[in-house]
Order: C-alpha cells, then structure tokens, then sequence
C-alpha cells in the first residue's frame, strides 16, 4: 500500500511539475527572429571576430535586432553582404577589402643579423621575451610563424628566403594575423593601397641599416617626404609613416627610397620606361648629331 501511494504521489508531482514547466516555456519564451538563422546559415563559419561580435552566431543576432552593419564580414566578402541585404531587405553596400600587409622585410632567419641563435619555445609572443628577440634589429620579425598559425585561410606563408608572404587572393583580411604579433608589425590596408614602408625600425640612421639582415630599413633620410605630392608621409620616431587616406599611389616615394624601404610594385616598370625613354632620346641626340655632322661636311665642300 505505501508503494503504490508513494508512485502515486511522485507521478502526481511530476505531473504538476511538468504542467508547470509548459506553461513556463510558453510564458517566458524568448522570440528569435528566423533571420538570424537565415543570415548564420549564409556566414562563413569563421568565428574570427572581424566584426567586432562574438562569432557569426553574435554577428547575425546584432545584424537583426541592433542593426550592426551588413558589410563587416571580411571573410565573406560581398557575396556575403548581397545575400544578408537580401533578407534583411535593405540595399548592399560594397566593402573595402581590406588585406594584410607586414611592415618587415627581414621576416626569416636567413634575411637578419642575429645576436644570438634562439632555440627556445618556438612562439613569436615567447621570443621576444628573451633578450628582446634574437634579431638585432629589435622590431623586425622573429620568424616563429604566430602569424601563419593564427591565419584560418591559409594567407601567410614563408617564401624561399623564409620571409612571410601575404596571399591578396586567400587573404580575407580578418585580422586575426595582426593581434597575434608581438611587434605589431601587421596593418589591415585597403586592397587599392599598393605602396607600402616596409619597415617598422626606429633605430636613428645608418644604424638601422646595419641592424637589418636585408639592408632595407628605413634610414630616415625625409626624401620620400620631400617627394611626396601630397603630404601622405610624416616622420615618426625615426621612421617613414604613410597615410593612406591621401596616399594617391603615385610612387614617387619608392623611385627615390635610396634603401628599397619602401615598396611599390609598379616601380620597376616605370624605371624600365624611363631607361627606354633615355635611350630614345640619346639615340634621337645621336642621330641629330650625324645630321649636323653631315650637313657641315656638305657646307664646307660647297
């Protein structure tokens, strides 16, 4: 008897449990808007926080109910952006791809001096805390490849003479490459930016120079800043800074960098046309010259 009253008792208060439980569900359930499924289902996956949000999951709901913008995706790019301007039912707005680019070019072993020859854990953030890094040159790279582990796309690789590569292409410009150096040596810039300093020294000088392994540091010689037509580059600390809201890709800066510092991939085209030019036109001197010589000549036979 007091079995079957204590199953009783206990179905009866899993009942009234279970009775409360439904009606709580109902009466406090939280509504979310399936456009925020809709737009997770269409986000990349990434989880890397280039949108400032907690994942896609917390992108997605601030896209819906705060309205963050549609355009901070960087992985996914505009197709990404097309697809959530169509659910939300608002006009897409083109992003500026942004890309990686590394302000080094000593970034490898084989391209610095070195004080001494590092063999401890084998981390940027743990290299930097002995002696400053092994490099002399005290904020160039020291080659541990934090950045190639942090990149999610495959972006960063090491070339033949170790220094680390940007991929533009695979490049998704997340950032996630710039918080995981120590030496802050990576800057997210606009894909339509093609000059670059490639050097983050503020040695004074030839010293820095001498520190680099490749010889192309900035030596702040303040030619690029003389030559610049619209004032995009300052000297900060001994080092050439570029402003990319006015740089206009000229290239004027890289033809007179007496170091290489600064980058520019249109550089040697142009200095080929300018060698074709010069040959033109002492070839054109030439054969004025023959002209004139030819024409005395006659002159004086007359």
């Amino acid at each position: 008897m007091i079995i079957l009253y204590s199953i009783i008792v206990l179905g009866a208060l899993g009942l009234l449990y279970g009775l409360g439980l439904a009606f709580a569900s109902k009466k406090f359930q939280v509504h979310v808007d399936p456009k925020i499924d809709e737009i997770v289902g269409i986000l990349p996956g990434a989880n890397c926080g280039a949108c400032g949000q907690p994942g896609c999951g917390g992108y997605a709901e601030a896209i819906v109910n705060q309205g963050v913008a549609i355009n901070k995706c960087a992985p996914g790019g505009d197709a990404v952006i097309g697809a959530i301007a169509r659910i939300m039912g608002i006009e897409a707005s083109a992003s500026d791809k942004k890309v990686a680019v590394i302000h080094c070019q000593s970034g490898g072993k084989n391209n610095t001096f070195l004080r001494y020859d590092y063999q401890g854990i084998a981390t940027c953030k743990a290299t930097v805390l002995v002696s400053n890094g092994p490099n002399l040159c005290n904020y160039g790279c020291v080659y541990q490849n934090d950045c190639i582990a942090a990149c999610m796309f495959g972006a960063i690789s090491p070339d033949e003479n170790s220094m680390r590569i940007i991929d533009k292409d695979k490049c998704t410009g997340c950032g996630a490459c710039v918080i995981a150096c120590p030496r802050n040596l990576i800057e997210l810039v606009s894909v339509k930016k093609r000059v670059h300093i490639l050097c983050s020294s503020h040695d004074k000088g030839v010293e820095a120079k001498k520190r680099c392994g490749n010889k192309t540091a900035c030596i702040n010689c303040s030619l690029c800043l003389k030559k610049c037509p619209k004032e995009a580059i300052s000297m900060q600390d001994n080092l050439a800074v570029i402003d990319y809201e006015k740089c206009i890709n000229c290239g004027m800066c890289a033809d007179v960098c007496p170091t290489g510092a600064i980058f520019d991939p249109l550089k040697e085209i142009r200095a080929q046309k300018k060698a074709e030019a010069k040959a033109k036109a002492e070839a054109a001197m030439q054969k004025f010259e023959e002209q004139k010589e030819h024409y005395e000549q006659k002159t004086e036979e007359k």
